[in-house]
């Protein structure tokens, strides 16, 4: 083992030390990299690939959310350390979707939206949810009803309600994303959901809220006045 061989694996035993000691939190955005690098990279020097990533997508969470063709381009990453940092995003958003569900009901346009924050992380494209719940606003079932334009022709109104009916469901909360947005309404997403509000309301279902997401903030229709 050469003396730079030696210096790689002192710093990689202090950094797992350190991790072990601390936690993340004592960690830059360049030292996460090169600790989840190690396990993919066992014989490396991750230092200069972590520094290669983040000059090349410009954050720790851009890292984790790009596709496994733009890591590829990056030299140094094969296909193995590329697998490894999507599966990060991935394991988070299942463990992040099993910790919150609830039998509790919910009553507020904060639960609500605490509630499906986790089913749009990390998403690049439009996606509508509906959240369906019982006489007494507990969770029924959270369901995905579109990936791609929000319109009231794409969500498909008469699916929801068949939806809501099957489910016997007392009231709905839609929610969806604007990935490249800010959580303010459309003038489209105001009239979809008072369409969709009529359309529940002929089968005595009530739409409570439509979630406007984007990133980690969001804003209630209901809470604003819109619903």
């Amino acid at each position: 083992m050469t003396e730079q061989d030696n210096a790689h694996q002192g710093h990689r035993q202090r950094l797992k030390e350190r991790f072990d000691e601390y936690g993340l939190d004592s960690f830059n955005d360049l030292n996460v990299l090169e600790l989840l690098l190690y396990y993919a990279l066992p014989r490396k020097d991750t230092n200069v690939l972590a520094h290669a990533l983040l000059e090349r997508f410009g954050s720790l969470e851009a890292v984790l959310e790009a596709e496994a063709e733009e890591l590829s381009s990056v030299p140094g990453m094969g296909e193995t350390a590329g697998r490894l940092l999507r599966l990060i995003p991935a394991v988070s958003r299942r463990y992040l979707l099993r910790k919150g569900t609830v039998s509790h009901a919910i009553n507020t346009p904060e639960e609500a939206g605490e509630y499906l924050l986790p089913h749009f992380l990390y998403a690049r494209e439009e996606l509508v949810y509906a959240l369906f719940l019982d006489s007494r606003s507990r969770v029924i079932s959270c369901e995905e009803l579109n990936r791609g334009v929000v319109n009231a022709a794409e969500i498909g109104v008469r699916a929801l309600v068949t939806r809501a009916m099957e489910l016997k469901a007392s009231s709905v909360i839609l929610a969806h994303n604007h990935p490249s947005g800010v959580a303010l309404p459309s003038t489209e997403d105001e009239s979809v959901s008072l369409r969709l509000r009529q359309a529940l309301h002929l089968v005595g279902v009530s739409l409570s809220d439509h979630i406007i997401i984007a990133g980690s903030e969001f804003l209630s229709m209901s809470e604003v006045g819109i619903l």
